[in-house]
């Protein structure tokens, strides 16, 4: 059984790409496929280096059952791209970052985390760090429907997606 590495990127790695994390983690839990999957999250920025998440995110995320609470921002490294399967950047200023410090022969691993969802065309998880909560809940949704269908696609038999 293969078991799938997925980073998940933000600017600070306070807000969306913790979410992320949590998310994935708790819905793979919830479903008994946390053996097969292995998350988690970093910043393109230092900014927040060995912070946890923003307090608006854990609340959120507590709110819907996910616990962010023993994570700590980190920066994105080197290392990240030969370790990770999947690298997903939470918008289009993220995937160009990571595509410059990414080495050329892992740049087919990096994409738009919103690409996993049909249809929608924002192509990018807002920023809820400068309003409120409501920003945070918004995160929420849209997390949840694409680590929802990147688990299934993920963990479904090749050819049956």
């Amino acid at each position: 059984m293969t078991k799938h590495s997925v980073l998940f990127v933000c600017t600070g790695n306070i807000c969306r790409s913790p979410t992320a994390e949590g998310v994935a983690r708790g819905l793979a839990q919830r479903r008994g496929l946390d053996s097969r999957f292995y998350f988690e999250s970093a910043a393109t920025h230092g900014y927040h280096v060995g912070d946890p998440p923003d307090p608006r995110a854990l609340r959120a995320a507590l709110a819907r059952g996910y616990d962010l609470s023993a994570q700590r921002a980190r920066r994105v490294t080197e290392f990240d791209f030969e370790r990770f399967d999947l690298v997903l950047a939470m918008g289009y200023d993220h995937l160009d970052w990571l595509r410059r410090a990414c080495p050329r022969q892992h740049h087919g691993k990096l994409r738009l985390f919103l690409s996993y969802v049909e249809g929608d065309s924002a192509g990018e998880v807002p920023d809820p760090y400068y309003g409120g909560l409501a920003g945070f809940d918004e995160v929420l949704d849209h997390v949840e429907a694409v680590v929802d269908r990147l688990l299934r696609e993920l963990s479904a038999p090749p050819g049956r997606t």
